[in-house]
């Protein structure tokens, strides 16, 4: 039974009579399907109550199994099945659940109570105890719950029903639920529905199982059958690891044995396959993951249990994925004939991509390995250890690297998970809540390392005997699952194979060009490597600090007059000269947007005037200490990024933006008499304003290239355009247009000027705001639509109509976001700009905003 309840007592925490009436309708239409009671104290109806909300949000909202067990009704059930050691078993369970999830009482209170019985009578597993033993557990979990609760366990399955139904509504907002969604971007959703299920009982006996399965592997996307199951359990034992799971297929069962040094014959007696131990279940269960997923189209998580040999599908639902996965699903689906190819590009998520594009361990280190767990999530991941979500937070906003260590991870801990580099947990399967959160965050993950002890109040943890202090260095390898002492070196992915088949099937669809933000010929090369296809902005400032170069800025700025400056630039243009032939030698052939100087010129002198820094700057450029210092105190601004920078450092010191335009045409000049392919340079004046100061810089500009060219005899195009970044800039576009021969949206600054927050500052408030409402998203990441967008859109309109074919792009931090690289499609412009790493990233984006705008 399924009911979505909007507005759920959402004023008085109560339900309408006409709700009541439907639940009471389809509990009856329930009993009838079963031939049950709810309520009886013979032949008891029993239910789980779960979530169901419209997005997957696996393991961070609440169930409740068993539910409609009493002290009376477990006698009755113990009778009919003949079985009383699964009807105590089932009503531990119910009671520790409950109380858990409506009563909100720590897990580790019933745990206590679990443990202190198998310690007594001197067993490890929880299905070493008899049905006498699960009696204690039972009347020890009542006692504990009266502790915490107040009064006696409720012995009414309705009172049972109803708290239940408020607590699974509820845990909508519990502070996982929320992270969850935060960290997914999964807005616009009202709640979840709750579900009303007849139980099926996988705790029956050695003839009963539960199980969680993928239809292809979630890690790696390969087309095998994968998933674990227990025998003699519920659906958590296997989420929560507290047993070892066992595989679904005898291959996955010796592969795992082989990983963990098991001889096959203990394999075979201990931990066999549910291939193995239960053919024909399995056979009809692999009929069951075919039917689904060639019905559903994608790669399937299911939940199933197994009742004295009958197989029953509980739930299932599309599988979280490694982007890896991803990729290799839907490149491979349209191989299959499952799916098309415009399907196939709206199947993986932007921003897994970067997944992708992490870092592994360097092949070529000689690695050795502390101890081996599950390899749950790939790639690799180095940082200091930390016990809790709470330190891996609190660590990681000191700018640490932390891998987060823990017995199990829970849905709790999902904020730790999210900032840490990688999780090791010493329980727990390939399909435990740390392995399946890990895969879909893109987070190295090695689970079920047995060889881990933790020791969460000294926070140490000793592994395979060595110990490790919180804050000592480890390193994971998720493709292996080995667990490495200390610091190990990693080395970029390459990226190949269904990698390449997406992409090309990207640039099938979209409009969008990409290029990248790069400011040095490594970062082309980067970016090249990626599929950028040429530079949006190379940041010349940038290259004045790559070693001594500072010190001839400095001089620059510290000269008293043209003279002495223009020496000082001297010393530059050789230097920025030989960057720009290494960037057009880089690009091949491929445009390059060159941005002249840009920010103040107090960004390259020491802050404190009298410190240790200037009065060795002055030592160098060998002046007195009193003219630095007079010069660093004149240099100081108020607001200085809306002080003198950019264009207006061109207009007061023309022979800067001089130099740096001899620079990229000499470099031009060279590459072509070099015989390469250069495309015309793109020389961008940044920070405009009113047309008149983009036409005094243009013009000088335009006079240093002819001079080059002619000096180096070379014919060669070239565009001078602008940066739009300032609100008046876009509303004069127009204007602007009949002189700059292209734009290109500097969206950070524009952000920062036309919502009026300074980016430095902001981060007080922003969050809050996103929180409350404000805004959808922090505007410097995601594009504001409503207020940055619109000032884009009428840049772009305005700049057209004076010049029909105005190049436009953008090269803010937006260009690598998908959601603005959306938005940008639609404007439209001609190309995004992003940091090298995200270059897929706006590559897949771009082409999904094409494939959205298809009619099917």
């Amino acid at each position: 039974y399924q009911r979505r309840v909007h507005g759920y007592y959402k004023e008085n925490r109560t339900y309408n009579e006409s709700i009541r009436q439907q639940v009471a309708e389809k509990l009856q239409w329930l009993e009838e399907e079963t031939g049950k009671k709810f309520g009886d104290n013979a032949n008891p109806l029993l239910v789980s109550v779960r979530s169901g909300a419209a997005i997957s949000m696996p393991g961070m909202m609440d169930t409740v199994l068993n539910l409609g067990l009493t002290d009376v009704a477990v006698e009755g059930l113990a009778k009919k099945t003949n079985n009383p050691r699964f009807a105590w078993d089932s009503y531990r369970r119910f009671i520790a659940m409950f109380g858990n999830v409506v009563k909100g009482i720590e897990g580790e209170n019933f745990e206590h109570v679990l443990s202190g019985v198998k310690k007594a009578k001197g067993v490890k597993l929880d299905t070493e105890l008899d049905t006498e033993d699960l009696k204690k557990v039972v009347q020890g979990y009542k006692e504990a719950y009266k502790a915490k609760v107040g009064s006696d366990f409720p012995q009414a399955p309705q009172e049972q029903l109803w708290a239940a139904i408020d607590a699974v509504f509820g845990s909508w907002n519990n502070p996982r639920a929320i992270k969850y969604r935060q960290i997914n971007d999964i807005k616009g959703l009202l709640g979840t529905a709750v579900n009303v299920q007849s139980m099926v009982f996988g705790n029956t006996g050695i003839n009963s199982a539960t199980g969680v399965c993928f239809s292809r592997n979630p890690s790696t996307g390969e087309n095998k059958f994968y998933g674990e199951w227990l025998i003699n359990a519920q659906g958590e034992d296997v989420v929560a690891g507290i047993r070892t799971p066992q595989q679904i297929t005898k291959e996955m069962s010796i592969s795992w044995a082989n990983e963990n040094n098991i001889p096959e014959e203990v394999r075979k007696r201990d931990f066999p396959s549910l291939e193995e131990k239960m053919p024909e279940t399995y056979l009809e269960l692999v009929k069951v993951k075919d039917l689904l997923e060639t019905h559903s189209r994608d790669m399937q998580d299911m939940e199933f249990t197994i009742e004295e040999g009958v197989l029953f599908m509980l739930q299932t639902r599309s599988g979280k994925r490694t982007a890896l996965a991803a990729v290799k699903i839907a490149v491979d689906m349209v191989h299959e004939g499952l799916i098309e190819d415009r399907e196939a590009v709206l199947r993986v998520n932007p921003k897994q991509l970067d997944q992708l594009l992490h870092p592994m361990i360097d092949p070529k280190v000689k690695t050795k390995a502390l101890a081996k767990g599950l390899p749950a999530s790939p790639g690799a991941a180095v940082g200091k250890v930390v016990f809790t979500a709470e330190d891996a937070e609190e660590w990681v906003k000191r700018k640490e690297k932390v891998v987060l260590v823990r017995i199990e991870t829970s849905p709790e801990d999902i904020g730790g998970m999210h900032v840490a580099e990688g999780i090791l947990t010493a329980r727990g399967g390939m399909t435990s809540h740390a392995a399946v959160v890990a895969r879909g965050m893109g987070k190295c993950c090695v689970s079920g390392c047995g060889e881990v002890s933790i020791n969460y109040k000294t926070k140490t943890c000793t592994i395979a005997g060595k110990e490790f202090k919180e804050g000592d260095f480890i390193t994971l390898n998720g493709n292996t699952g080995e667990v490495i002492e200390g610091q190990v070196p990693l080395v970029e992915a390459s990226i190949t194979g269904d990698f390449g088949v997406l992409m090309k099937l990207c640039d099938k669809f979209r409009k969008l060009k990409v290029r990248a933000n790069a400011d040095t010929p490594h970062d082309c090369a980067v970016a090249v490597k990626f599929g950028a296809e040429g530079v949006g902005l190379c940041r010349t400032e940038h290259m004045f600090f790559e070693g001594n170069r500072i010190d001839a800025v400095r001089e620059m700025i510290v000269a008293d007059n043209l003279e002495q400056r223009q020496a000082a630039l001297a010393k530059l243009l050789p230097m920025q000269r030989s960057d720009f032939i290494g960037i057009f030698s880089e690009m091949n052939g491929r445009p390059v947007t060159i941005r002249l100087l840009d920010p103040p010129l107090h960004e390259f002198v020491p802050h404190d005037s009298e410190g240790a820094d200037a009065k060795l700057l002055a030592e160098t450029l060998k002046v007195p200490l009193s003219k630095v210092s007079q010069r660093i105190n004149a240099l100081k601004e108020a607001n200085p990024m809306l002080g003198h920078r950019g264009c207006r450092l061109g207009i007061t010191y023309p022979e800067i933006y001089d130099m740096q335009v001899r620079a990229i045409f000499e470099a031009a000049v060279e590459v072509k008499k070099q015989g390469k392919k250069i495309a015309p340079p793109e020389v961008m004046i940044p920070l405009v304003g009113k047309v008149q100061e983009f036409t005094i810089l243009k013009e000088n500009a335009h006079k240093v290239a002819e001079q080059v060219l002619k000096e180096g005899n070379v014919s060669l195009k070239y565009l001078i355009g602008t940066m739009i970044e300032v609100p008046r800039a876009a509303i004069t576009a127009d204007d602007i247009a009949k002189e700059a021969e292209f734009f290109s949206f500097g969206t950070n600054d524009l952000t920062q000027m036309g919502c009026g927050f300074s980016r430095d500052d902001a981060g007080v408030f922003l969050g809050e705001y996103v929180q409350k409402g404000i805004y959808d998203y922090d505007p410097f990441q995601v594009i504001d639509e409503d207020g940055i967008g619109k000032l884009v859109q009428m840049a772009v309109a305005k700049g057209r109509s004076i010049r029909p074919r105005l190049k436009c792009g953008v090269c803010g931090e937006h260009g690598g976001d998908p959601a603005s690289v959306k938005f940008f499609h639609k404007v439209p412009l001609d190309y995004v700009s992003c940091s090298p790493y995200r270059v897929p990233v706006a590559l897949l984006a771009a082409a999904q905003a094409a494939v959205e705008d298809l009619d099917y």
